[in-house]
């Protein structure tokens, strides 16, 4: 399931430009320290890496800090079933959930986007 996001514009926060995330584990209501993402250019025919991450301590990561992401289409990609694999909790082979592709859309290189993500091994959350 891709789930698509329009940010930019008027959504755009008065922050410096870049890309932040905020990864909650709802199972044990903590932040989700040591979560896999990785952000891909998807605005033409073949998906491009841009830069992986790790969220931090507090569930943060820096995904573009700084810097403007120029128009056009994203997805960020929550590597889940790793980051339970490596907590040690046992999930079903195929996982339910493996890689989340959250996919948006920036209209507005100068804004700065900030998304929190909610997850669990069945269920996840993004919210902007």
């Amino acid at each position: 399931m891709v789930m698509s996001l329009p940010i930019g514009g008027s959504h755009a926060q008065s922050a410096p430009p870049g890309l932040t995330v905020h990864a909650l584990d709802t199972t044990i209501g903590q932040p989700a320290a040591g979560l896999a993402v990785e952000l891909f250019d998807v605005s033409g025919d073949q998906p491009r890496s841009i830069v992986k991450a790790e969220a931090n301590g507090d569930g943060r990561a820096d995904i573009v800090a700084g810097r403007p992401l120029t128009v056009g289409r994203y997805e960020l990609r929550f590597a889940v079933a790793d980051y339970f694999r490596k907590r040690g909790v046992a999930l079903s082979d195929p996982p339910f959930l493996d890689v989340v592709p959250v996919r948006f859309f920036i209209d507005d290189p100068s804004g700065s986007i900030h998304l929190p993500f909610a997850f669990s091994p069945w269920s996840y959350g993004v919210f902007h």
